[in-house]
């Protein structure tokens, strides 16, 4: 799956590589000039100074190299991780932006949060850091076994003693039962971050209806799961891991070392300055791979993590038609409309109902009876199961998305405003929209004269410099919608949380739109009584 991510970038990738694989064998080259200095000092008879001079200019070569060339690798990698971030985001921007707007409703808000967030950046240290890591891990101990074996192979083969058991250690790793761990701590993480966000996204509205005890419950729920799953998993590990890292820690190689060393020496198998070799380089013989552990780690977080990315990639766009046509007129129908969510049971049964250009139709019934489900496909949320919905007598799924947003607005109770200025809120659908334009839509939905008390009027952030109430943001959301000028207008109860002279100064304002259709969820007899039509919706049929 990472191999997939990264190979529109592979020669840049294969560039980072190389330069790293550079780096890191001329990163040898002090230690071999300090393990050759020591034999020919330490050799009988006078040293060579001309070879003693060639082998430190060696060595300070190799390290000028391998700054230059790791510097290089680093800098690179770091910049093709922002280039593949950028891109992954940008995809995930473009799926989300694809996708039936119904598809979010069906999915915690922490979850895609953690995607295009936490599991975008996880991706970071396979290719900023990894490609170090993992090359130095297979590099280094390769050029050094080369120059050790020329030393004497028997020693080398003792010093490879610690480094064979912690390779044999790494299988029990990835056994299945680890590898269910592994992903069960994922999918609690991701349930401990989504209990998070839904927390404090709602802590409002917890706190006002005295639910702040099983709120509280139900993230501490969330929090004890993970708890219990992390244990799991960390005992599971826990002891190869320590394994592995005892046999790799430098006491154990030296003592290794050592011991085969005093034994090839006394035996009269290896000369004592040929011991020195092996005490400078058994130690960067394990170190790296005991990184290889920590890139392996990393290697697999980026696995998981473009896993959860390519689910959200593979959500189906919204069908767009191959031959877009054109509604003729404002008319809206829904014909034997039927829907249910997923594999659930069906929610709407059979609708037909006609929306007449000009009028404004209430849609009334009991709490779970369709009515939100119903309002959501005029601007298709949704696509219907079975049946159509039309307008001027097209088929919603024969027109281009562009064309079908030009036609319809909606308005929810659940507002979401943007953290930008006021007139960049209300102009949202309308980007080019002059300054009088945003006022005149502001006028209509009632909310000028609380924007002129913001601190900086029209200017003014939202979410940063002002914060405003449910009833607030509703009217803002309306002024959107009124902007847009499109001729179908859909809401659901969008006045419900402001007081009883806003919501009869809006509805006056609505009626006063003549030449839309509009159909709105009511509760509230002042708006049945100003409908033109009145349906009443009861478990996912007219009545």
């Amino acid at each position: 799956m990472v191999a997939d991510v990264l190979r529109p970038h592979g020669p840049k990738f294969a560039l980072v590589a190389a330069l790293q694989v550079m780096g890191a064998v001329a990163g040898l080259a002090p230690l071999l000039a300090v393990a050759e200095l020591g034999r020919v000092l330490l050799s009988p008879g006078p040293p060579d100074r001309a070879h003693v001079w060639t082998v430190v200019l060696a060595g300070a070569a190799g390290l000028l190299v391998r700054l230059v060339f790791t510097g290089a690798s680093a800098g690179l990698g770091h910049v093709l991780d922002g280039e593949v971030q950028l891109g992954l985001r940008r995809e995930l921007a473009a799926t989300l932006g694809r996708a039936p707007i119904g598809w979010f409703g069906r999915r915690r808000s922490g979850e895609l949060a953690r995607v295009a967030g936490e599991d975008v950046d996880a991706v970071h240290p396979f290719i900023a850091h990894a490609p170090g890591e993992l090359t130095a891990a297979f590099v280094v101990p390769l050029v050094s076994l080369v120059y050790l074996l020329g030393v004497d192979w028997r020693l080398t083969l003792i010093t490879l003693v610690p480094v064979l058991v912690a390779v044999a250690l790494v299988p029990l790793l990835m056994l299945p039962a680890r590898v269910r761990e592994q992903h069960a701590y994922d999918a609690a993480m991701g349930r401990i971050a989504a209990a998070v966000v839904e927390f404090v996204q709602g802590i409002a509205v917890v706190k006002a209806f005295g639910g702040a005890g099983r709120a509280h419950r139900r993230f501490v729920a969330a929090a004890d799961e993970f708890t219990e799953v992390f244990t799991r998993w960390v005992r599971g590990v826990s002891a190869v891991a320590a394994g592995m890292q005892l046999a790799l820690s430098p006491p154990v190689v030296l003592l290794a070392v050592l011991t085969g060393g005093t034994i090839r020496i006394t035996s009269g198998g290896l000369a004592p300055a040929d011991l020195l070799p092996f005490l400078l380089l058994g130690l960067g013989l394990t170190a790296p791979v005991a990184a290889l552990g920590h890139g392996f780690d990393d290697l697999q977080a980026a696995g998981r993590a473009v896993g959860r990315i390519r689910a959200v990639l593979a959500t189906p766009p919204l069908p767009e038609p191959e031959r877009p046509v054109l509604p003729d007129g404002d008319r809206v129908e829904l014909r034997g409309v039927r829907f249910a969510y997923d594999d659930g049971p069906e929610v709407l049964r059979g609708v037909d109902l006609v929306l007449e250009p000009g009028t404004v139709t209430a849609l009334t019934g009991p709490s779970g009876g369709g009515k939100s489900t119903l309002v959501r496909l005029l601007p298709r949320f949704f696509d219907p199961a079975g049946g159509a919905v039309l307008l001027g007598g097209a088929d919603l799924r024969d027109i281009g998305s562009r064309e079908l947003y030009r036609r319809i607005a909606f308005v929810f109770q659940d507002v979401r405003l943007l953290r930008a200025s006021v007139a960049d809120n209300i102009a949202l659908a309308v980007p080019h929209a002059s300054f009088d334009d945003v006022v005149r839509a502001a006028r209509l939905a009632h909310i000028h004269d609380r924007i002129l008390r913001l601190p900086h009027g029209y200017d003014t952030v939202l979410g940063e410099q002002a914060t405003l109430s449910g009833g607030e943001a509703q009217r803002i959301a309306l002024a959107r919608a009124l902007i847009a000028d499109t001729p179908v207008l859909v809401l659901d109860e969008a006045t419900a949380f402001a007081d009883p002279l806003t919501d009869r100064a809006i509805r006056d304002t609505l009626a006063g739109l003549r030449g839309r259709t509009v159909l709105v969820i009511a509760h509230r007899p002042e708006t049945i009584a100003a409908a033109d039509a009145v349906v009443r919706l009861e478990n996912g049929v007219i009545r």
